[in-house]
């Protein structure tokens, strides 16, 4: 059984920095993509960071977050100088094939998710 677990998310006050990781089990993920996630209260869940071999950044977070993977089944979230507005539930999720820029983005196209680990950042 495919799972994937997220943790490292924490409150944390604003400036300051985290780092999630997801750990991917039930089979290899090597030829994956794997992306982060985030959603907000009341708001669509929205895209954050995407790695298979480039890597991709949602422009909020460009310069402040780094998507990074040890091996084929982790995946880290190193997040900077964090603002309240990046206050969200993250996500990891996984797709086993090669993917358009437009797919990297996109939560429709990727086929396991997390459940999500809590990240707060206070002003």
């Amino acid at each position: 059984q495919v799972q994937m677990v997220e943790s490292g998310g924490r409150l944390v006050q604003a400036g300051g920095s985290l780092r999630l990781s997801c750990a991917a089990s039930g089979r290899s993920f090597r030829n994956f993509a794997m992306a982060w996630f985030r959603q907000s209260p009341g708001k669509k869940r929205e895209f954050v960071a995407h790695i298979d071999g480039v890597t991709y950044y949602a422009d909020s977070v460009k310069g402040r977050f780094t998507v990074s993977r040890d091996n084929a089944n982790t995946v880290y979230l190193q997040m900077d100088s964090l603002k309240p507005e990046d206050t969200a539930l993250y996500y990891c999720a996984a797709a086993p094939y090669e993917m358009t820029t437009t797919q990297a983005m996109a939560d429709w196209a990727y086929s396991y998710w997390g459940q999500g680990t809590q990240v707060t950042v206070s002003s």
